[in-house]
């Protein structure tokens, strides 16, 4: 489905201001699958002139011809753009230039000092698609050369660390070089139409707040499963695992904004204030109780039509590994709120549908005037892939004599069936917002650190209590014992 924005609205693409951005790793997978298309669809919709500049840095040996010709093979590999323009990609490809550098030799820096603008007050844009143990040397690097200026910005992409004390690291080395305000600390779930319409669905609906909290709801279920397995990120994955690749940045992110109080405004400061109180109030799971309120999973082969998928050994070519491609969490904050409301978490690989959504399930009625005849309780769905959608499930009645029975239909907003033009996928949305100086979709260094204290306690109680990796089918929706987790409580996995 191509993403779409409202026509009727009013709405339209507002140009930003002319900028460069210096895309580190610029022939990794993110910059050719997700960034360059980023830039040219925002170019293509008339946000980005042409005297602007995109340089791509990377340690590998290609001229700005044989660059070009990489990044129109995969973005014809990988886009499915049924409008493209040849012409409007070249004069795009006119706006990208390459430098060759390998940021661990000091001696080749001055090739990019060469290719960037003299101009200190143009928007400098300085893109961290790198391992995270490299941000703060490439940050401190920039500042020696003197590319860093008051209108200089650093984008840095997830995972940063991998755990409390490594985070804490990265944002001193880089904090050295950049004011917070011009640090964007990247989660690209953020950037997602129905992320943001959570906000709008709660504080602009006087039909939802007041039900939004314990008294309405019984629970809340945040999924991100996949359907493919770690593919090429074998020795990255290996080391880190569901918990810490997905849980700490993607789910703890969607459950702030799910949980959180209404914001005094939509200004970062007061979104992110916010959101900190959420993490803060989460309860820790320590030894005594991780092994009721997780489960670690791994797959191992499965089939499905006919297609055979191999085991997470066999994806990764280790012979032994106990890292968890699937977890699932019953986590609880403490608040008046939320005090009494499991909030279940649930990411995994190799799981049969790839799907991303918040389920609020609300309480039954309390009495039930229809006999015999089951009444379900109401659910809030939000999607977020992969079509993204907003469903509010309802009791109705079927038409027709003979009685009453009930029926379960949606309200459904679904994005495709009404908006009818392309609207910014979250990488497009996100870069424009870096431009602008936006950073309301953006962590702070506060959020980071804090969900990494809550992830680390999950982590030390696995270790000390070696809590197992059960295995599950590729293609199945994972271990046994995460329906038996919810089943404890009368609930199940919507």
């Amino acid at each position: 489905m191509d993403n779409i924005i409202d026509t009727n609205s009013g709405s339209s693409f507002v140009p930003v201001q002319p900028f460069e951005i210096i895309v580190f790793g610029g022939t990794g997978d993110l910059a050719r699958r997700k960034l360059l298309p980023a830039l040219y669809h925002r170019y293509r919709d008339g946000q980005i002139s042409d005297d602007s500049k995109i340089i791509s840095v990377s340690r590998s040996t290609y001229t700005v011809t044989e660059y070009h010709e990489l990044i129109t093979k995969y973005y014809h590999e990988y886009s499915n753009d049924d409008a493209f323009d040849t012409d409007l990609w070249l004069r795009f490809l006119k706006l990208v230039d390459y430098v060759k550098i390998d940021v661990l030799d000091s001696q080749n820096w001055s090739n990019l000092k060469t290719q960037v603008s003299s101009d200190k007050k143009l928007v400098r844009i300085f893109y961290l698609a790198m391992p995270p143990s490299m941000f703060a040397n490439i940050c401190l690097k920039l500042d020696e050369l003197g590319l860093v200026s008051d209108s200089s910005r650093v984008v840095l992409e997830k995972p940063l660390g991998t755990d409390y004390k490594s985070a804490l690291k990265i944002n001193e080395g880089v904090g050295q070089v950049f004011d917070e305000n011009n640090i964007y600390r990247i989660d690209h779930y953020l950037g997602k139409e129905t992320v943001q319409n959570l906000l709008v669905l709660r504080f602009g609906n006087i039909l939802l707040e007041p039900l939004w909290s314990n008294q309405a709801i019984d629970h809340i279920q945040i999924t991100a499963a996949e359907s493919i397995g770690v593919g090429g990120r074998g020795a990255y994955y290996d080391n880190a695992g569901a918990l810490r690749d997905m849980v700490q940045n993607h789910l703890l992110q969607l459950l702030c904004l799910t949980a959180m109080e209404a914001p005094a405004s939509l200004e970062a400061d007061d979104v992110r204030a916010e959101k900190i109180k959420v993490l803060k109030a989460l309860r820790n799971i320590t030894i005594d109780d991780v092994n009721q309120k997780t489960i670690r999973g791994q797959y191992t082969s499965g089939s499905e039509e006919n297609i055979t998928f191999p085991d997470y050994l066999t994806d990764v070519d280790v012979s032994k590994s106990s890292t968890e491609t699937y977890v699932a969490i019953k986590a609880e904050i403490e608040n008046w709120r939320w005090a009494g409301v499991p909030i279940y978490l649930r990411t995994g690989k190799r799981m049969s549908t790839r799907r991303s959504e918040i389920v609020i399930q609300f309480k039954a009625v309390p009495h039930s005037i229809f006999g015999d005849t089951p009444v379900k309780p109401n659910k809030l769905v939000i999607r977020l892939q992969p079509d993204e959608a907003v469903k509010l499930w309802f009791e109705v009645k079927e038409p027709g004599a003979g009685g009453m029975r009930l029926k379960t239909l949606p309200l459904n907003l679904s994005y495709a069936d009404n908006f009818t033009v392309r609207y910014p996928d979250a990488y497009e949305r996100l870069l424009m917002d870096v431009v602008r100086g936006n950073l309301s979709l953006f962590m702070c260094r506060g959020e980071v650190e804090s969900a990494w204290q809550w992830v680390d306690g999950i982590i030390d109680a696995w270790e000390h209590s070696d809590t197992p990796t059960d295995l599950y089918d590729a293609g199945t929706e994972g271990p046994g014992k995460a329906e038996d987790m919810l089943a404890k409580a009368n609930h199940s996995w919507s």
